[in-house]
């Protein structure tokens, strides 16, 4: 293991290296769980010191269970509550079940209203009310709050620090207002304008505020047009705004459109990444939180899907029972058969996929619907085509018999066709139905696959072979 005293050459190599924006690499993480290991806390100490939050929650994921109390014990008063903010889910979980009630109301009160409801949310209902009886009442009552509004939702996404100044003042009194006062947001990127009810009625961005004189009213300089946020809009829905408009930060508003608080664009980013992590995850019929979960949570977690895969699997083998008499006295068919169902499989899995994302982020409406599944149709039928020669010729080389070329050729064919369509229709469907298409959409596209390619390829083979 290196030494504790190192040139400021290496130290900065290790920084850009291991944690300079880059994420971390083995070596890193293998130096410090030796380091660990020997209770060498005063070069773990050196080795991670100036980290950013992030890169030190993944240096936390990455460590051995074991070694994490010991980590935290080296890194005693340098782990910033952001650090807990970045961390997975269950990682944090676990770490926070070994803190009394006042350490995580310390960390919580130190963390930003989005991030510290993050973390209030996942304990339990009687440790989460421990937690708030710790915290100052004035805290207390904005995280309460927060903790209202509904999961996933913008009220769970705002901030409620924000500067809000009326029409009739000017820029003077408007930066005069944001010397005086003491709780400003850490980050913010525009002023919002309000009218006497607090409703917001335009935003000023931070740097024409700046370039205008003082004695410039707010009035005359502010916009007027701007995306004004529902408390309780989905955050998919908040997401998709932000993307569709270029926002760096938008108002959220109350029932009575009152202004209540803001989200800013660095949320958002979580939210993007969260949502297509989500939508990937739940295509292979598995959680969010599966990597650092238990064995027990994630076996109970994947076990739904893989039940359903084993009844859509059954219907599959049903199908090829109607045609046992036909795989007996034709042997070949059972060596080629599973080449249909696969490439069928494979062909809707693409489109399915193509068709969930294009939901996700609303490319894919009624008014375009036809258009883009004509266009998958004939994507099908090529494919479909090249793949049907390419395969025929294969089997009829393979086992001598232009016949079952023609007929592997043809039922290939039809089951990329219907794939192309299935792939489709079904996460359309779903959608329509308010069920995630992300979840359930590629059992049953797979299902269909199957299903179409034996019947297809047997059928065929029982009216032209036997």
């Amino acid at each position: 293991m290196a030494e504790l005293e190192r040139d400021p050459e290496t130290r900065l190599e290790e920084q850009e290296t291991a944690a300079g924006g880059y994420g971390l690499n083995d070596e890193i993480v293998q130096d410090i769980q030796e380091a660990l290991e020997e209770e060498n806390f005063p070069y773990v100490q050196e080795t991670l010191e100036d980290w950013h939050s992030a890169d030190l929650a993944d240096l936390i994921e990455q460590l051995k269970p074991k070694l994490r109390a010991p980590f935290f014990q080296a890194m005693e008063g340098q782990i910033t509550p952001d650090v807990y903010s970045d961390l997975d889910e269950n990682v944090r979980d676990e770490l926070v079940e070994e803190m009394e009630p006042a350490e995580i109301a310390a960390f919580v009160s130190a963390l930003e209203l989005d991030d510290a409801v993050d973390v209030l949310e996942d304990l339990g209902e009687s440790e989460q009310q421990e937690v708030l009886k710790e915290i100052p009442a004035d805290e207390r009552a904005a995280l309460e709050e927060g903790l209202s509004y509904g999961e996933d939702t913008a009220g769970r996404l705002m901030q409620r620090n924000l500067i809000a100044v009326p029409e009739y003042w000017n820029i003077g009194q408007t930066i005069d207002y944001m010397r005086d006062t003491e709780d400003l947001p850490n980050e913010f990127y525009e002023i919002f304008v309000v009218d006497p009810r607090h409703h917001p009625i335009g935003t000023i961005p931070l740097n024409r505020a700046m370039r205008n004189k003082r004695p410039v009213a707010i009035r005359d300089i502010m916009d007027t047009e701007q995306r004004l946020i529902p408390v309780d809009m989905d955050q998919e829905d908040v997401a998709y705004l932000f993307q569709q408009y270029r926002l760096t930060s938008a108002a959220v508003i109350n029932s009575d459109g009152a202004l209540i608080g803001v989200i800013t664009v660095d949320d958002i980013v979580d939210v993007i990444n969260e949502e297509a992590e989500e939508d990937i995850l739940r295509l292979g019929g598995v959680s969010e939180d599966d990597l650092f979960g238990s064995i027990l949570s994630t076996s109970r977690a994947r076990f739904p899907w893989l039940f359903v895969n084993l009844l859509t699997a059954i219907a599959a083998s049903i199908a090829i029972g109607f045609f046992d008499a036909t795989l007996e006295a034709i042997i070949a068919l059972a060596v080629l058969m599973p080449i249909v169902a696969s490439m069928g499989g494979n062909a809707g899995t693409q489109t399915l996929t193509v068709a969930v994302r294009a939901i996700a982020t609303k490319e894919l409406t009624s008014a375009n619907m036809m258009r883009i599944l004509s266009k998958e149709i004939s994507v099908a039928l090529v494919n479909g085509a090249v793949f049907a020669v390419l395969v025929g010729v294969i089997a009829w080389l393979w086992f001598g018999q232009a016949k079952i070329g023609g007929i592997i050729a043809v039922a290939m064919i039809v089951n990329i066709f219907v794939a192309g369509i299935f792939g489709m229709l079904v996460p359309v469907t779903l959608d329509r139905l308010k069920v995630d298409p992300a979840i359930a959409s590629s059992v049953f596209v797979t299902t269909v696959t199957d299903i179409v390619g034996f019947v297809s390829f047997l059928g065929l083979a029982t009216l032209f072979l036997l």
